[in-house]
């Protein structure tokens, strides 16, 4: 963790966050949290706990029912435009190229024609995908595809990172090799990274702190978990040292009960 983290201010703020839908269920109930900016930060929890509604919420696309989101203290009206949102499923448009897909977001910015080739050109590379400039969506595997949707959210440099179990659907080995290639990303450009996973180890394994949320419905913070693994990390390599187990366990040991009353 760079040691300037800690005492920037907070870029992301739950202040009591309560959210009901129309069916009367209440998916959150008064969770407050908050994220330094430059913070690496998971949300784990069981299924149906909530955890995309957070994640919507700091997208500014479900506004809480009760409660505040504030993005740099300031309460959030209305999209959150200092994010980028990485979805489950990528957001590629199958009509389009890889390079028009990377670049659509410069293009709805209004960045020139020949600068947002030059950089979505640019962006392509850094996730190696060159040579596959000009594919479509359907021509590209499940790696490949993620690939360029974490083009397409980075080229226009958010502040914020929300993603929503982006990994979820790969193997194994191509997983961890986007998650490397993910903070590597992360630690060159200093993001705040919001990151929703069912998996706890990939949880410990990025993050600079683990947030897990109880059992829905009601879902609240359980607890707040620092994970002081040293980076720059490998994560090839992380998950066999004693920390990570000692940090793991650590959770698990609360996580396990809420998993449990989930399927009770």
């Amino acid at each position: 963790m760079r040691p300037d983290v800690q005492a920037a201010p907070s870029a992301i703020e739950l202040a009591s966050v309560s959210v009901s839908f129309p069916s009367t269920t209440t998916a959150l109930e008064n969770v407050s949290f908050a994220v330094p900016r430059g913070r690496f930060v998971s949300v784990v929890g069981p299924t149906g706990c909530g955890k995309s509604t957070v994640l919507n919420c700091v997208a500014g696309l479900r506004a809480p029912t009760s409660g505040e989101v504030l993005v740099d203290g300031v309460p959030l009206r209305g999209l959150n435009r200092a994010a980028g949102y990485l979805f489950q499923q990528d957001a590629l448009l199958p009509w389009r190229t890889v390079l028009d897909n990377v670049g659509f977001g410069l293009r709805l910015r209004g960045v020139g024609k020949q600068e947002r080739t030059d950089r979505a050109r640019e962006w392509i590379a850094r996730v190696g995908l060159s040579g596959f400039e000009h594919a479509y969506p359907h021509e590209l595997s499940g790696g490949m595809r993620k690939r360029a949707a974490v083009a397409q959210m980075w080229i226009t440099d958010p502040d914020i990172l929300l993603m929503d179990e982006p990994f979820g659907a790969l193997d194994v080995q191509t997983r961890q090799i986007m998650e490397n290639e993910l903070l590597a990303l992360w630690s060159e450009r200093g993001n705040t990274v919001l990151f929703v996973t069912h998996d706890l180890d990939e949880a410990v394994s990025l993050s600079d702190e683990v947030l897990v949320l109880s059992a829905g419905p009601g879902s609240r913070v359980l607890g707040r978990y620092p994970v002081d693994l040293p980076r720059p990390r490998d994560l090839l390599e992380i998950r066999t040292s004693p920390r990570f187990t000692e940090i793991y366990r650590a959770i698990w040991a609360d996580l396990r009960e809420e998993v449990l009353k989930s399927h009770g």
